[in-house]
């Protein structure tokens, strides 16, 4: 005689239900309520960035960089909500400001943006086809600022139209160079890093203007050398102007 199976059936979890119905409705309420905050900030005119305002964009940390390059970027945002603002583009645009290294774009409730800046520090003067400039650290060329008084040495070898990774590698054996030569450094009125393994200045010693090739270090105890020993030099040489010192034992007179 065979024997049937009986097949117990399990009761329905409506409890599971329920809570799945629940998180569903959280959910759509949540997204529905943050609509309708966006929609709000965004069309309500309290928010709205207006030119009659003469604080609605303050701008922190300028020195040097153009205050109008830097009101354009958001020339647009007038009249518009500021939580419409895409701020990682504003910031993006105020990078490529040649002055500025760094910046920060924030919305200050209800209508208000407020820019800092960090600005390029310059450390030589560099002069180009289209005039002088300055350079910073990172090899970044800048225009220089209206009625801003700068007092550098003059960086020879850098040309605009070669790479910034180029431009970096000169201004590193300049610093490099500055670095060795200390508080002997403001005895140096150009620096000729066109060769940076060959650095080329020119100097006030004695009074006078000399060309010295210093080699790639060691910069310090050539200069010293040179100038205890320009006195006698001079005497022989009285017409020299140029010197090479990139042997530490000798200086060699450049004709």
């Amino acid at each position: 005689m065979a024997r049937e199976s009986k097949k117990t059936s399990r009761p329905f979890n409506w409890r599971l239900l329920f809570g799945v119905v629940i998180l569903a409705a959280v959910g759509v309420s949540t997204a529905m309520a943050g609509y309708k905050v966006r929609r709000y900030v965004i069309t309500d005119p309290q928010f709205n960035l207006s030119r009659d305002r003469k604080d609605a964009i303050t701008i922190q940390g300028l020195v040097y960089a153009s205050r109008w390059k830097v009101q354009r970027v958001f020339a647009a945002d007038f009249g518009h909500s500021i939580f419409a603002i895409p701020l990682e583009e504003r910031r993006r645009r105020l990078l490529a400001i040649d002055w500025i290294e760094d910046a920060s774009v924030s919305r200050i409730w209800p209508d208000r943006i407020v820019v800092r800046v960090r600005e390029r520090k310059p450390i030589a003067f560099v002069a180009v086809r289209t005039g002088v400039l300055l350079i910073d650290s990172h090899g970044v060329l800048l225009d220089q600022p209206a009625q801003a008084q700068f007092s550098f040495p003059v960086l020879s070898g850098i040309r605009e139209d070669e790479s910034e990774v180029a431009r970096r590698e000169r201004v590193r054996a300049f610093l490099d160079f500055q670095s060795d030569m200390g508080y002997l450094s403001k005895e140096v009125s150009e620096v000729d890093a066109a060769d940076p393994d060959n650095i080329r200045v020119v100097a006030q010693v004695d009074h006078r203007a000399v060309t010295l090739l210093m080699g790639e270090g060691n910069f310090a105890r050539r200069y010293q050398n040179f100038v205890a020993h320009y006195p006698d030099i001079r005497k022989r040489s009285p017409e020299a102007k140029a010197f090479d010192l990139r042997l530490d034992d000798r200086i060699t007179v450049k004709e």
